[in-house]
């Protein structure tokens, strides 16, 4: 009998495939170092530390009719989504985060060779999705000072299937001009702006743009802004007819009727989620201030809620493990280019009382 060889079996792409590197569960980090998690300072997943809209987490005490399938063609959320944003429900599909999104776009769009732009440092899922797909990365790779290399993205894209940039840039803060973006569009190349952060900027989305039927997806998410990161559930808006094709290729049931719940009773409750958007937004000021006054810490001018923050001294992973040791968690990154870096997410205040007192603890041990 001939034995299965998983090996030889598996996709070429997904041979040797480094995967994508996620945030462990704080338990676990916390039980690593010994530490009470009540006691934990989280800032290094971006979530938002207010938690859901008291109407959403009454929606979800609520539930009924869990044991039935959700609607496949997500009517409530599409519908009110639309209304959101004063576009026709037909350019909106929903999903399991906006992951989900980009992960459909990926197997919809691109085949094994296709090239797929980034601007690095940037967020690790499209390179992800574009290994699954076997596609071939292209990297052009942010300036010195975070900024995106116009020409040389409008080229890149030009021979591209995809085009894959988040505004506010993760982990950089920054903002993809609205120009830039028209100009990769008009390349021929679909381009995915990510907008998970940009109701904590200053900036207007490109959502009208996309429904419009201009060459552009735009990614939104319930995860920072709605505090629903763990019911995971994001949308996406596009063209209709891209929309149309999606809604076909789509799982059926992606978005769970919990988490559908909670968006929907989030929609009713914008005006409270924006507030604590703009709390957040002006805690990430406060806190970059803060880090500025230490001396040693550079942080990035950050549109998003949180900052990346590059150590005139020691290195992130040093700085991280301190961090740890105190009960704080902050991001680092594999990427030569943040070997000096840690991005803080904005929390409460008290949170970044405590942060700033470790730090200059830990200056003093440097």
């Amino acid at each position: 009998m001939r034995a299965f060889d998983l090996q030889a079996a598996l996709r070429p792409a997904l041979r040797g495939m480094t995967g994508y590197s996620p945030i462990a569960p704080p338990e676990e980090v916390a039980a690593r170092y010994g530490i009470p998690v009540e006691r934990i300072v989280k800032l290094d997943a971006n979530e938002n530390p207010y938690g859901p809209s008291p109407r959403a987490v009454e929606a979800v005490r609520a539930l009924t009719g869990a044991n039935r399938y959700p609607d496949p063609d997500q009517r409530a959320i599409r519908t009110a989504l639309g209304a959101r944003h004063g576009i026709d429900p037909d350019c909106i599909v929903a999903g399991a985060g906006s992951d989900e999104i980009i992960d459909l776009l990926f197997r919809a769009f691109v085949s094994p060779g296709d090239r797929v732009v980034v601007a690095s440092p940037t967020f690790g899922m499209y390179a992800f999705d574009g290994e699954l797909q076997g596609a071939e990365v292209v990297d052009v790779p942010l300036r010195d000072d975070w900024s995106f290399d116009a020409d040389a993205l409008v080229e890149a894209a030009s021979t591209a299937r995809l085009v894959c940039i988040p505004s506010p840039n993760n982990p950089t803060g920054n903002l993809l001009p609205r120009d830039l973006a028209e100009a990769i569009a008009a390349t021929g190349a679909l381009l995915v702006v990510d907008e998970a952060y940009i109701e904590f900027a200053h900036a207007e989305s490109l959502a009208s743009a996309a429904a419009d039927g201009q060459s552009i997806v735009v990614l939104r998410t319930f995860s920072k802004w709605g505090g629903l990161a763990g019911l995971r559930i994001g949308y996406g808006i596009m063209p209709r007819e891209l929309a149309r094709t999606l809604m076909l290729v789509k799982q059926p049931y992606g978005v769970n009727v919990a988490a559908e719940a909670a968006a929907l009773a989030s929609l009713e409750d914008v005006a409270l989620l924006d507030e604590r958007a703009c709390t957040l937004a002006g805690e990430r000021e406060r806190m970059a201030e803060a880090l500025r006054g230490l001396g040693w810490l550079e942080p990035a001018p950050s549109e998003a809620n949180f900052t990346l923050v590059r150590l005139l001294r020691s290195d992130g992973v040093t700085v991280r493990e301190a961090l740890r040791r105190r009960g704080i968690f902050v991001r680092t990154f594999d990427h030569a280019r943040l070997a000096n870096h840690v991005r803080i997410s904005a929390g409460r205040p008290e949170d970044t009382e405590r942060l700033i007192a470790a730090l200059k603890e830990i200056e003093e041990e440097l």
